[in-house]
């Protein structure tokens, strides 16, 4: 697996929260971009993972390390992941827009 394999885009949302938009997959490999796409907004983040197809143990940190800051936008294939790894209890997990 290779970092191109992960894409991030900065955004607001609606009311102005910073959002990142990650798509592909997060591993070993690249959790250092998003590491550091985090580390440079300020105050609170949305991070939508409902484009994400992969996530391992090295961005379940990431996360983790930040998750007095962020909430996570992910579809039904992430959401059982991150209740089982206990993030779901620290960090608000909302369904992508679309229901999934």
């Amino acid at each position: 697996m290779t970092s191109e394999q992960l894409t991030l885009a900065q955004g607001r949302t609606a009311d102005g929260t910073a959002l990142l938009t990650v798509t592909g997959e997060i591993d070993m490999s690249n959790s250092g971009r998003l590491a550091d796409a985090l580390d440079h907004l300020p105050g609170h983040v949305v991070l939508d993972l409902t484009g994400v197809d992969y996530l391992d143990s090295a961005g379940l940190n990431v996360l983790f390390a930040r998750a007095e800051r962020i909430e996570l936008i992910a579809d039904a294939l992430l959401r059982p992941l991150l209740r089982v790894s206990g993030l779901a209890d620290l960090v608000p997990v909302r369904p992508a827009p679309d229901g999934r």
